[in-house]
């Protein structure tokens, strides 16, 4: 499965970004898609994920009640919704498949990455 992720940019501290995901290649996904990102001099961390079948999502604990985790099956397409911004969200993100788990190991098929910068 390829994977392209988009809808990345600026935000001020406090605002609202939505990320996207689109999965293509006529492979189908099994079990879900995740969404990490990685901030400069840091690992690629988790940040959520979501079940392709039931719709079942997991969060890490600095996002959860912030950013919200969806798909569209039909669209073959995984959205992050990310509110309430702070500086430390600031990072290049990433969605992957073909996992529901935290861990980076899990996924084989990575997008490319899109910005999120988060202004003052």
């Amino acid at each position: 499965v390829q994977l392209q992720a988009s809808g990345g940019g600026l935000a001020q501290t406090g605002g609202s970004l939505r990320l996207s995901c689109l999965a293509s290649g006529g492979v189908s996904i099994k079990n879900g898609v995740g969404w990490f990102r990685q901030a400069p001099e840091k690992e690629r961390e988790f940040v959520a994920a979501i079940s392709w079948s039931d719709g079942a999502t997991r969060y890490a604990d600095v996002v959860k009640g912030r950013f919200t985790i969806s798909r569209d099956k039909v669209k073959n397409m995984v959205y992050l919704q990310m509110s309430n911004l702070g500086m430390e969200d600031a990072a290049v993100y990433y969605c992957a498949a073909d996992s529901q788990l935290p861990a980076v190991i899990m996924y084989e098929s990575w997008g490319q990455g899109t910005q999120v910068t988060v202004s003052s």
